[in-house]
């Protein structure tokens, strides 16, 4: 059996809304999901996180509490398990960069609109549990 891929995502709010971004590249190109990716060797998971926020949608954000972790499973096995932060917009604007095809704010009522990957409605309630919005 092969170890997961272990990978740090970060949910992040502003004014009610959060940033989805829309996946351009395998795995789940095409996919509405949280900025993330891999962790790098002896990267710690928040910082992998940040980095990968800032990589893809070129702002920065307060990572308030780790969520999670979710794992992502192929025919039953864990192929990724991702530590997701809840965080709230600092700065920078928000462009689709890196792996990144698009982005969006949306509030969570307008969900059902987007294909989401998986796990990703349970980690945004989840994160706004912990930001208490």
């Amino acid at each position: 059996m092969t170890e997961p891929i272990l990978g740090a995502s970060a949910c992040i709010w502003r004014g009610g809304k959060v940033l989805l971004i829309k996946r351009g590249k395998p795995p789940g190109r095409g996919l509405w999901s949280l900025p993330g990716g891999k962790i790098e060797i002896g990267e710690q998971a928040e910082a992998a996180a940040a980095r990968e926020l800032f990589e893809e949608t070129q702002i920065t954000a307060k990572l308030v509490q780790a969520i999670g972790p979710f794992d992502v499973r192929h025919d039953g096995a864990v192929v990724y398990s991702i530590s997701c932060f809840a965080g709230l917009y600092i700065s920078g604007e928000a462009v689709a960069s890196s792996d990144a095809a698009d982005l969006a704010w949306v509030y969570p009522q307008a969900l059902g609109g987007f294909n989401l990957a998986p796990n990703i409605a349970q980690a945004i309630a989840e994160a706004a549990k912990v930001l208490k919005l």
